[in-house]
């Protein structure tokens, strides 16, 4: 698959994925269009440095008919491109969900979960369900972890 490659710079290491890929959140295909050319890249230049088979990818990703499906690859589109991760996602209606916020820090569930000290079934679950009482130590941890305000993290766990 063409997410798992690595791309040719150490700098855009794209990190195997050996799990089901994900639903990730949707992108901004005319951000990431605009970053594309403010950095001077062809789709297939684009697509090269993150280890893609072809330009066609970028123009799956740019019409909105595909998205990264990797939080690693993700962050490696942003890092090419030389802008923030949050600015190539749509924004997100009601605020951020915490899927959202994962992507945009890019963690992987496992990830996330060994960062804050829990299962990835728990992180699953937050994301699908939310978290009706989440305590103070879950709160913190996932602002610690995402980089997010507690209130954009207590939002993101509204059931």
């Amino acid at each position: 698959m063409d997410e798992d490659a690595t791309a040719p710079s150490a700098a855009l290491l794209v990190t195997r994925v050996d799990h089901a890929m994900e639903t990730a959140p949707a992108l901004d295909g005319n951000a990431l269009r605009s970053a594309r050319e403010r950095a001077g890249l062809s789709q297939n230049d684009l697509a090269r440095l993150l280890g893609l088979a072809s330009g066609g990818r970028i123009s799956l990703w740019e019409r909105g008919e595909a998205r990264p499906r990797s939080p690693h690859l993700l962050h490696a589109l942003a890092a090419a491109l030389g802008t923030p991760t949050t600015q190539l996602l749509a924004s997100p209606q009601g605020g951020p969900s915490l899927r959202w916020l994962r992507f945009a820090a890019g963690l992987s569930v496992e990830e996330l979960a060994r960062t804050t000290h829990t299962s990835p079934s728990s992180v699953k679950r937050w994301e699908a369900e939310g978290l009706v009482r989440p305590t103070e130590r879950v709160v913190s941890a996932l602002v610690q972890a995402l980089g997010a305000s507690e209130d954009d993290i207590r939002r993101a766990l509204r059931p």
